[in-house]
């Protein structure tokens, strides 16, 4: 067990990496006819909600496949996971295997998670921060007692 726990952020990173690489495809199938197209008739320019909800799939998709605004991305792919769910598929039945909305349900939850337990490793958004420098960062603990300190 402790070997897996070493290898934690990683697996967290390629979790979230995977889950929005695969949330983007379904935004891209919906907006662009690729990938096999959208499931079901392409909505519309700006219609309600499928196309919107296609452009967070793709947009919200991305930055969490990348690690950029990754919690806020998180919470928004996984709030309109939960609409889709709640308005499109539970209205047909109580369970998602009943209705289809498995897959709105299993992205939901999971992009709830990478909320709560953040990007992982390989992050974009770690690359695009500057560094700071050791001087810049806050002293922390106290000082050595054999040091004498001048008043």
């Amino acid at each position: 067990m402790e070997a897996l726990e070493k290898r934690r952020e990683h697996a967290i990173a390629l979790f979230r990496i995977v889950t929005g690489l695969l949330f983007a495809c379904h935004g891209a199938a919906t907006l662009f006819d690729v990938l096999g197209g959208p499931h079901g008739a392409a909505p519309d320019f700006a219609a309600w909600p499928g196309w919107w909800a296609a452009v967070v799939q793709l947009v919200g998709g991305t930055l969490v496949l990348c690690g950029l605004a990754t919690r806020p991305a998180a919470i928004l792919c996984s709030g309109s996971m939960a609409y889709a769910y709640f308005v499109e598929h539970q209205p047909d039945g109580l369970f998602p295997i009943e209705n289809g909305g498995e897959p709105a349900a299993m992205f939901c939850w999971s992009f709830l998670l990478v909320a709560a337990v953040g990007p992982g490793r390989w992050t974009l958004g770690s690359r695009l921060r500057p560094r700071r420098r050791d001087e810049d960062r806050p002293v922390t603990g106290s000082l050595p007692t054999d040091t004498p300190t001048s008043a």
